[in-house]
C-alpha cells in the first residue's frame, strides 16, 4: 500500500478538489509512503496523440513554419537517412517515453503512421514490440496506435492483426492487456494520405478485435488537400467510410464548421487538441470551446517531435490557454488539466485513467509548487499551467509503482538513455 502524504491540495478530478492524502493500492503488502509537502497532486497525465518515433528527428531543418506538403517528404527523408529498425525505434521511445514520464505523463497514445517500405509483416511486428518493450520497461502505459500512411490495405490490415496476435494476451478485452499497461488501436494518418480502402480494412480489424480507432482531420492542409482531391471535406469522406462513431477519436480537427460540429457529437466521436503541432506549424487553431460546449469529450496531445520538438503534456496545456482567446473564450486552467488527463482517457476508452476517485488505475504526479516559480501564485492548481511551464514533477506514480522519485527516473538513466539515442543517430545521421 502507497500512502502520498501532506498533499497540500489534491485534484481528485477537475471538478473535485481536497486536502490530505492519497492511498494507492499497489496489490502489496508493504507499506510506503511518498512526500507530498508543499506540492499538488494531480491524476496521471494523458498524452492523446504523440509520434514516439519522431522523438529522433527534432529541429530538423526545413520542419518548421512550412507546408505539410514540404514537411512530409523533408520527415521522409530522415527516416530513410537513418533506417527503420527495432533498434532505433525502442530508443526514439524509450527517450520519448522518459521526456513523457518526467513530465507528468503516465500514458501516451503513440500513433505510429512510420514503416520500412517493403517490409515484411514480421518487420511490422518487431517494429511495434520495441516501442512496447521501451515504454513499458519504464514503467509507463502505452496505447500502440497501429497507423498507416499511403499504406496497401491487405497489408497494413494483416499487419495490425499480427500485432495484436503477438503483443495482446489471451485476455485481453478491448484491445488492452489485463494488466492495463498496454492497449493496442488503429488509425489511418488522415484522408489527405490513406484511402477508403485504408480506412476500411482497419476499420474491420478494430471491429474484430474491439480495438479503438484514431485518425486526423481537418488541419486546414488536410481540408485543402481533400477538396483537391474528392471535393469534400475530410468529415464528410469519414463519414462515409465509417469513421464517425463512438469508438473513433480524431486529432487537430481546426478547420471545422459548426454544422460539422454538430454532426461530429451526435456521431459520439472524441476529440484531441494538439495546439503544440499545429500553432507552430501554422496548420490552426482547435475551436475547443465549441467542441465542448457542443458535448464532445475533448483530450490533448503532443503530437510527435518533428513538429512540436517537445513531448511535455503541462507545457502545451499553458499553450492550448493561451491560444484559446484567439478562437473563442480563453480555457481555464481547471478545464485544460481535465483535458489532459480525464478527456484524453475518455478519447482511448479507459475510464480507470486520468482521475483518482474510486475506481482509478492508481496513476497519479506530485507537484511541487513551494519554489520561486510558484511565488506569489494565488491558486496553485492553476499556477501548474500558467506559472513555470517546463515544470517537473517530484514524484510520479504509475499503477501504484512509483517510476519517478525526487525528479528522477527510478527504472532507468535519463542521460544514458539520450546518449544512446544519440550513438544510433551519429552511426547513421538524420541529415546529411
Amino acid at each position: 500500500m502507497l500512502t502520498v502524504t501532506g498533499a497540500l491540495r489534491v485534484l481528485v478530478d477537475p471538478r473535485t478538489e481536497r486536502d490530505g492524502d492519497v492511498v494507492v493500492d499497489d496489490g502489496s503488502d508493504v507499506a510506503s509512503t511518498l512526500d507530498a509537502s508543499g506540492c499538488v497532486v494531480t491524476a496521471g497525465l494523458v498524452n492523446a496523440h504523440h509520434h514516439l518515433l519522431q522523438t529522433a528527428f527534432r529541429t530538423l531543418p526545413g520542419t518548421r513554419g512550412v507546408p505539410m506538403a514540404d514537411w512530409l517528404p523533408a520527415m521522409a527523408g530522415a527516416y530513410g537517412r537513418v533506417g527503420h529498425d527495432p533498434e532505433l525505434y525502442g530508443l526514439a521511445a524509450s527517450v520519448g517515453a522518459a521526456e513523457g514520464l518526467l513530465s507528468g505523463v503516465t500514458t501516451i497514445a503513440d500513433h505510429h503512421l512510420n514503416w520500412p517500405a517493403g517490409g515484411t509483416t514480421d518487420d511490422t511486428v518487431a517494429l511495434a514490440a520495441a516501442t512496447v518493450d521501451a515504454v513499458r520497461g519504464l514503467g509507463g502505459r502505452l496505447v500502440f496506435v497501429r497507423g498507416s500512411a499511403r499504406d496497401d490495405a491487405e497489408r497494413v490490415a494483416a499487419s495490425a492483426e499480427a500485432i495484436v496476435a503477438a503483443l495482446l494476451g489471451d485476455d485481453a478485452v478491448g484491445g488492452v492487456d489485463p494488466d492495463g499497461r498496454l492497449q493496442i488501436a488503429v488509425g489511418p494518418a488522415g484522408v489527405h494520405s490513406d484511402d477508403e480502402a485504408v480506412f476500411r480494412a482497419l476499420g474491420a480489424v478494430a471491429a474484430r478485435h474491439g480495438l479503438r480507432r484514431r485518425t486526423q482531420a481537418n488541419e486546414q492542409v488536410d481540408t485543402a488537400i481533400a477538396l483537391e482531391r474528392y471535393g469534400r471535406r475530410p468529415l464528410d469522406l469519414l463519414e462515409e467510410w465509417g469513421w464517425l462513431a463512438p469508438d473513433v477519436s480524431i486529432a487537430h480537427l481546426c478547420d471545422v464548421t459548426d454544422e460539422e460540429i454538430t454532426r461530429l457529437a451526435a456521431a459520439g466521436v472524441t476529440a484531441t487538441h494538439a495546439p503544440g503541432c499545429d500553432v507552430p506549424m501554422g496548420w490552426g487553431i482547435a475551436p475547443v470551446s465549441r467542441l465542448a460546449d457542443a458535448g464532445i469529450s475533448v483530450g490533448l496531445g503532443t503530437s510527435g517531435g518533428g513538429s512540436n520538438d517537445a513531448g511535455h503534456l503541462l507545457a502545451d496545456g499553458r499553450l492550448a490557454m493561451q491560444v484559446s482567446a484567439l478562437v473563442g473564450p480563453q480555457l481555464p486552467a481547471r478545464q485544460v488539466l481535465g483535458m489532459m488527463t480525464e478527456g484524453s482517457a475518455a478519447g482511448l476508452g479507459r475510464p480507470e485513467l486520468g482521475h483518482l476517485d474510486v475506481g482509478s488505475a492508481g496513476d497519479l504526479c506530485v507537484w511541487d509548487v513551494s519554489g520561486v516559480a510558484d511565488a506569489g501564485v494565488d491558486d496553485p492548481v492553476a499556477g501548474l499551467l500558467w506559472a513555470s511551464p517546463g515544470r517537473r514533477p517530484r514524484h510520479v506514480v504509475v499503477g501504484g509503482r512509483v517510476v519517478v522519485r525526487d525528479g528522477r527516473l527510478v527504472t532507468a538513466d535519463e542521460r544514458e538513455l539520450a546518449a544512446s539515442l544519440g550513438e544510433r543517430l551519429r552511426r547513421t545521421p538524420a541529415r546529411v
